[in-house]
């Protein structure tokens, strides 16, 4: 059974940096994805954020263009989210799933709080 996992987040100041980490298991075609970030605030509904597809191309929410860099290691069935200058309406619950076609099993998610 695919699953995702996903870690990297935690308390930040406004401003600061995390690395967020989604690994893929159960699957051989993690490669073939268009893989994405999505996150979900409290009482709001869950937004995209980026994505990456097979070929590496990127597209970015505007709320994060130019501060998070989305990337991904298909050796490791692995996709990253490196997120700069973070600020507290970043401060969500990220989960990563494919961006076409039918969801895998959604993940635990990581918690991303931006707070002074």
């Amino acid at each position: 059974q695919v699953q995702l996992v996903e870690s990297g987040g935690g308390l930040v100041q406004p401003g600061g940096s995390l690395r967020l980490s989604c690994a893929a298991s159960g699957t051989i075609f993690f490669r073939l994805y268009t893989m994405a970030w999505y996150r979900q605030a409290p009482g709001k509904q869950r937004e995209l954020v980026a994505d990456i597809s097979a070929d590496s191309s990127t597209n970015y929410a505007d709320s994060v263009k130019g501060r998070f860099t989305i990337s991904r290691d298909n050796a490791k069935n692995t996709v990253y989210l490196q997120m700069n200058s973070l600020q507290p309406e970043d401060t969500a619950v990220y989960y990563c799933n494919k961006n076409s076609g039918t969801n895998l099993p959604w993940g635990q998610g990581t918690q991303v709080t931006v707070s002074s």
